[in-house]
């Protein structure tokens, strides 16, 4: 596995985590970019939209866009993998203690 591959799993998992922690599992595009920018992502509009429609592909989230604003919805078996209950390729393992 090379660094980019290594960034855009950690930076899944980010997104997932943000929504885990947000209230009602939701939040827009801008934050959860601005949530990453936070941890350490640099992530371009463009490269958030290509995770949340991964994201979604997989069953992690729904997505809605209203007024050309995304939204995210955390699901179920997106909690799972935030919180490290369950594993998919592509987004990365949380760390014990994080």
């Amino acid at each position: 596995m090379n660094y980019a591959q290594f960034e855009t799993e950690d930076r899944r998992l980010v997104i997932l985590r943000a929504l885990e922690k947000a209230a009602q599992y939701r939040a827009n595009a801008l934050l959860l970019r601005r949530f990453a920018e936070a941890v350490g992502h640099v992530v371009s509009t463009d490269k958030l939209a290509g995770d949340l429609a991964w994201l979604a592909e997989q069953g992690l989230v729904t997505t809605q866009v209203d007024e050309g604003i995304t939204t995210a919805t955390l699901t179920q078996r997106g909690g799972d993998v935030a919180t490290g209950r369950a594993q998919v390729p592509g987004v990365a393992r949380p760390q014990p203690g994080f």
